[in-house]
């Protein structure tokens, strides 16, 4: 509660030299974590991101951003890669406290679930693996590790009931599931953290734009050292799943496919990977229910946010519980089908 936005777009615009707001800006979807509006000035169109406050007072925040723009950057050499606008040297603007990330306007849309093809996939697919094998070491030294911290869920669960929080039910009927996906997600990490690669780390619909048929690839706040086939399947995943949230088989072998025709054969324990899937949403679980108990929270209407996110994160926790063992088949039987003797 001590960290609020503090938005001031026409302070922004007269700092960074962007020039005079020609119309009221306009807040625009753009995920669940920071807040992105539109603006137009004399000078042109631009797409604003105001970081959120409460992640911003983090220690390692603002040096996160840096580093994830240094690599959007670097990726854009050779990939249709969209990094913010360098002002001033930096990619980060600091106004009064609030900070900003500046975009020029992309005359695009990004995907809904409906709308992804077998071709997208497939781009998806090949952009990645183009990402995987892009050389950092320019900009990146591999000494990271990364270190999977113990959730308490009957701490939330309690801090719920004293409250009588919506999702306490749910978060009951769940609370052991919670713990055996968390020792999975933890046992699955340490196994796969002696292979990494950098990675854009968030590959879904919404941060790839499309121009016709051509894709941008946007929001590299979660750039950084990620395993590559874990990377993969989250991927394909993200690009496979229907409106229910089923996974369709075509798809999410495509996305595979387009990654395999610049890598060829692919091998690694399955189960494993898949395991990790687990960690990304229970990491966003955990988040959503300090957001909703006003633990990590900058207002109402991202308290309102973080509980509508507890009951669609853990109902999404189980889906991806439930269709686990069809992709492990998936992958163990129709992925090298095309590769086996290359």
């Amino acid at each position: 509660m001590n960290h609020q936005y503090n938005l001031q777009f026409d302070k922004l615009c007269n700092s960074l030299k962007l020039g005079e707001l020609s119309k009221t800006p306009e807040a625009i979807s753009g995920g669940l974590l920071h807040r992105m509006f539109a603006i137009e000035t004399t000078k042109g169109k631009y797409a604003i991101k105001a970081l959120n406050p409460q992640i911003m007072a983090r220690p390692m925040a603002v040096d996160n951003f840096i580093r994830s723009e240094k690599i959007a950057n670097f990726a854009a050499k050779s990939l249709p890669a969209k990094p913010a606008n360098t002002i001033g040297g930096t990619f980060i603007h600091n106004i009064d406290n609030q900070f900003y990330l500046v975009f020029d306007w992309i005359n695009g849309s990004s995907l809904k679930a409906h709308e992804v093809n077998i071709i997208h996939c497939e781009k998806i697919g090949a952009i990645l693996a183009a990402i995987h094998d892009i050389n950092f070491s320019q900009i990146e030294k591999n000494d990271h590790f990364t270190y999977v911290e113990e959730t308490n869920w009957n701490f939330y669960l309690h801090k719920g009931e004293e409250i009588n929080s919506v999702w306490v039910n749910l978060l009951h009927e769940n609370i052991e599931k919670l713990f055996v996906w968390s020792d999975k997600a933890k046992r699955s990490s340490i196994m796969l953290a002696a292979e990494q690669v950098i990675s854009h780390g968030d590959l879904e619909p919404k941060n790839v734009m499309w121009i016709q048929d051509n894709p941008v690839i946007i929001d590299w706040e979660s750039a950084g050292y990620i395993n590559p086939m874990h990377d993969l399947i989250e991927t394909a995943i993200y690009w496979s799943v229907d409106k229910s949230g089923r996974i369709e088989k075509e798809r999410f072998l495509a996305c595979i496919n387009g990654y395999q025709k610049r890598f060829g054969f692919l091998q690694a324990d399955w189960k494993k990977i898949l395991e990790h899937g687990y960690l990304s949403k229970l990491g966003w679980l955990e988040y959503s229910l300090k957001r909703s108990l006003w633990i990590e929270c900058t207002d109402e209407k991202e308290q309102h946010m973080g509980t509508l996110q507890v009951e669609g994160t853990i109902n999404a926790l189980k889906q991806y519980e439930d269709m686990v063992l069809e992709l492990e088949v998936w992958l163990n039987n129709d992925i090298n089908k095309d590769f086996r003797f290359i």
